[in-house]
């Protein structure tokens, strides 16, 4: 969530319909992007009958023969970002980052196996191998392509194949009447643990001063939007989609409503160890064909999420 920021108007045309096969539990909607944990519960469990990978795949040759044999990629995400990933009402990952996922799949010519636990554990459960990839509308940044530390060990490379900003999710009504970041000053607002919108509610209490900002850090996304739901918190900063989504479902609509512009649009990517640059390499090309092929725009009109979508498929390093 980083870049240049769109007008409302602009942004009410683009605004995420709701979808009719999901089911929104009581007053909330699923929300977060992800990391994931040992601690975090695997949302598709390995089958017995697993697909075996095909060399038929237009792009099978370009993966490294690790996964050609496995016939799976391992990903991590915090399955709980409606209508970016979460789980359905069949207790199965969905989404946007899913059918993106499954549609990676056909042109790889193997299946994307997907485990849910915390965001901010993503990147380091990538670098320990827990994971191959990390899945989980994960902004691109600086930052996450340097990481910490010595020789940039907890850093990732980025494939990008999305584009999304935060946004100001508040009580219907907007009883505040908050229009931007600057009106949050005096209020407790919400945000996920490392995350772009801790950043900027974070970057918000310092500019606040004596008229302090009370954060609420939460480790899931759906605890922010809980708070604001109970009132403990005056608004949540979340990304832009997630709470345009929670605008439209929560409670038939009827909780929620987004406030002021999208704030800093910046892209998502797919984090892959900087260690394995011949699977980035084989997902950048992925991506680009699901563009080329069309399949990508089918599944971003599925989810009224064509204000996101790209052109290009590109790779972040950083160092």
């Amino acid at each position: 969530m980083t870049a240049s920021t769109t007008r409302r108007t602009t942004a009410a045309k683009s605004r995420i319909a709701a979808v009719g096969a999901i089911a929104v539990a009581g007053a909330l909607v699923l929300t977060a992007c992800g990391d994931q944990t040992d601690k975090g519960s695997d949302s598709s469990e390995p089958k017995k009958d697993k697909p075996t990978a095909t060399s038929a795949a237009p792009l099978f040759d370009k993966l490294p023969k690790k996964y050609q044999d496995a016939g799976v990629i391992k990903v991590g995400s915090d399955i709980a970002y409606a209508p970016m990933e979460f789980v359905d009402k069949d207790n199965k990952p969905a989404g946007v980052d899913i059918d993106i996922a499954n549609a990676l799949g056909k042109v790889l010519g193997v299946e994307f196996k997907f485990t849910s636990g915390d965001f901010d554990q993503l990147i380091l459960n990538l670098n320990t191998g827990r994971q191959d990839v990390a899945i989980s509308s994960i902004t691109d940044t600086k930052e996450r392509q340097e990481g910490a530390g010595k020789d940039n060990k907890g850093g990732a490379d980025f494939v990008n194949y999305f584009q999304a900003g935060s946004a100001i999710l508040v009580q219907k009504g907007n009883p505040e009447g908050i229009k931007s970041l600057d009106d949050l000053c005096g209020l407790t607002v919400a945000a996920q643990r490392g995350t772009a919108n801790e950043t900027l509610v974070k970057d918000q209490q310092k500019k606040c001063g004596s008229e302090k900002l009370k954060d609420f850090i939460s480790d899931k996304d759906t605890d922010s939007i809980t708070q604001l739901q109970t009132k403990r918190a005056d608004a949540v900063v979340t990304d832009y989609p997630v709470a345009l989504y929670n605008e439209l479902e929560a409670g038939g609509g009827k909780l929620f409503e987004v406030v002021g512009d999208q704030i800093e649009a910046a892209p998502y990517g797919i984090a892959v160890s900087k260690e394995n640059p011949e699977l980035r390499d084989a997902l950048q090309a992925a991506v680009q064909a699901i563009i080329d092929d069309g399949s990508y725009a089918e599944v971003l009109k599925k989810w009224k999420a064509e204000a996101g979508a790209i052109k290009k498929a590109t790779v972040n390093a950083g160092k």
